[in-house]
């Protein structure tokens, strides 16, 4: 019960930033609805980015860099199509298998890889981030806050986490149960007060059949994704695990049916929408069209996307190996090449690059272009202890892709692996150009670290350090790392600068976690 109290405190605290509920006065009228008035953007994206790094903390957010890349091109493909031109979004999987997804604050929004893993088709996925982003355009989060006391705010928020977290309650270990019993129950308790009205539910449905067919998914998505939950709420989700509270607001025969009727709307239209009712959007890419023929049709990778969360959300390496053992065994000469680079995926992980290795040749030979092979390919030659086979495939593909974040990072975590000092000056040099774009991605900012530290480069090593500790959670760590930083009298006046800077952004952070009587010690995440 000491871990349950201290949890929930620090959650608390986490969304509970020293900011002003209200927000600033501008002498304007107010326009629109009352909600928009209870945070300011900014408020609402400090909130819902605390609300990630908590969950980081915990342990619940799966960090890959082909699976963030994959879910971020969905979802900023939907929310180009959703008529905000001026909405930022941030989509991050979470590593449960139970299905759900969930949006808060500053257009966070969080998928589990069980959902992923019960859908039948990249369209369901995109149907359901569909729904979420909706519920972020038409500020349903902030309605909902605005029936609480405006100063519970940062309750509600710590209760939002607490909700996501009891989704991992079931993977704990025995000595945790009383914990995740408690935090179960505290959400089930919240769930019920925070819950979308069904007018929200609907607009969101409405809205979101819209942003699907305007964004070239198959508009049919989110009825199919529903007649799916729908099985599951009857006990048929294929073994992985529905939150309870989901029960209470199963997915009707109605819901389904309106989802369906609009999407058959749209279809009879012919058009994303009219002239008039389309908004100027310039996050839309160049060759989004609104002729009757639509937008480009989007890259699909759910099959390979799939079968890696398969092997990425197991509870270890050996479980995966099981699982995958099982399904081969099970579909013989009719499994897909998807799935056999599931279980070449499983091999590696296990320690047995030889059979990766030959199952990954075919499928490279089958699927020249993929990139998530030929990253599997250079992954199994370092695991085979083939450094140099294993950098000249790498090398090639910075050739191809020299701009690509998955290629450029999983090079580096390789090259931070071998550990020597030409190692990390290489990973270092990977990694530069991708500084201003990648600075809030936690793998990113702990793999420049590592580079930097064998390179040799300290002080920039303990920079990057903290803000993967900040990004983590772990706020006050990171400001006792930038502190001893300023002690260094090796460090030049613009990382000074630059240093004292962040240390006055995050000093906020810490003095009201201190005030909430949260030592250093309690924010510490299990990978330290």
């Amino acid at each position: 019960m000491r871990q349950t109290a201290l949890i929930t405190t620090a959650l608390v605290f986490a969304l509970g930033l020293a900011l002003p509920v209200r927000a600033t006065d501008s002498g304007l009228p107010a326009m629109g609805s009352s909600a928009e008035e209870l945070l300011s953007p900014q408020q609402e994206a400090e909130y819902g980015a605390q609300t990630l790094y908590q969950l980081r903390r915990m342990g619940y957010v799966l960090e890959d860099p082909l699976i963030d890349n994959w879910l971020d091109g969905m979802g900023h493909r939907l929310g180009a199509a959703s008529g905000q031109a001026n909405q930022d979004f941030t989509f991050f999987m979470m590593r449960d298998r139970e299905i759900n997804a969930f949006a808060t604050f500053g257009g966070y929004v969080g998928i589990n890889a069980g959902l992923v893993l019960t859908a039948e088709s990249e369209d369901e996925v995109a149907g359901v981030l569909a729904h979420e982003i909706s519920h972020v355009t038409q500020h349903h989060v902030l309605r909902a806050a605005e029936k609480a006391q405006k100063d519970q705010i940062s309750l509600l928020l710590a209760e939002l986490v607490l909700i996501a977290a009891s989704q991992n309650a079931h993977t704990n270990q025995s000595n945790d149960a009383v914990a995740a019993a408690a935090i179960g129950a505290q959400a089930l308790a919240v769930q019920r007060q925070i819950n979308y009205t069904r007018a929200s539910e609907a607009e969101a449905d409405r809205l979101g059949v819209q942003t699907l067919y305007r964004s070239g998914y198959d508009v049919n998505g989110m009825a199919n994704f529903f007649e799916r939950m729908s099985h599951a709420l009857r006990g048929d989700s294929g073994g992985y695990k529905l939150p309870a509270y989901l029960q209470d607001h199963p997915v009707t025969s109605t819901r389904i049916t309106e989802a369906r009727d609009r999407a058959a709307q749209l279809l009879r239209e012919g058009t994303p929408l009219s002239a008039a009712q389309a908004p100027i959007n310039p996050l839309l890419p160049a060759n989004f069209s609104s002729r009757t023929s639509g937008p480009t049709p989007p890259l699909r990778m759910f099959d390979w996307a799939r079968e890696r969360l398969r092997v990425l959300s197991a509870d270890n390496p050996a479980a995966a190996l099981r699982e995958y053992r099982a399904i081969m065994a099970g579909a013989g000469t009719k499994a897909t090449d998807a799935q056999r680079y599931g279980m070449a995926l499983a091999e590696l992980r296990s320690g047995i690059p030889a059979a990766a290795e030959s199952g990954l040749q075919p499928l490279a030979q089958a699927h020249p272009d993929n990139l998530w092979i030929s990253l599997a390919l250079a992954d199994a030659a370092h695991v085979a202890h083939n450094d140099d086979v294993s950098r000249k495939r790498y090398e090639a593909l910075l050739q191809v892709h020299p701009d690509d974040r998955p290629v450029s990072l999983s090079y580096a975590l390789m090259l931070n692996e071998i550990g020597s000092a030409e190692a990390g000056r290489r990973a270092q040099a990977v990694l530069r150009p991708m500084l201003s774009k990648s600075a809030e991605n936690p793998l990113f900012q702990q793999s420049f670290a590592r580079a930097c530290e064998l390179a040799g480069d300290v002080a920039r090593a303990s920079e990057a350090y903290a803000e993967a500790a900040y990004l983590n959670g772990r706020a006050e760590d990171a400001v006792n790392q930038l502190n001893s930083l300023l002690k260094r009298d090796d460090i030049d006046y613009v990382q000074r600068a630059r240093v004292e800077s962040r240390i006055a952004a995050l000093t906020p952070i810490v003095l009201e976690m201190r005030r909430q009587g949260i030592k250093p010690q309690n924010q510490r995440s299990d990978n330290g």
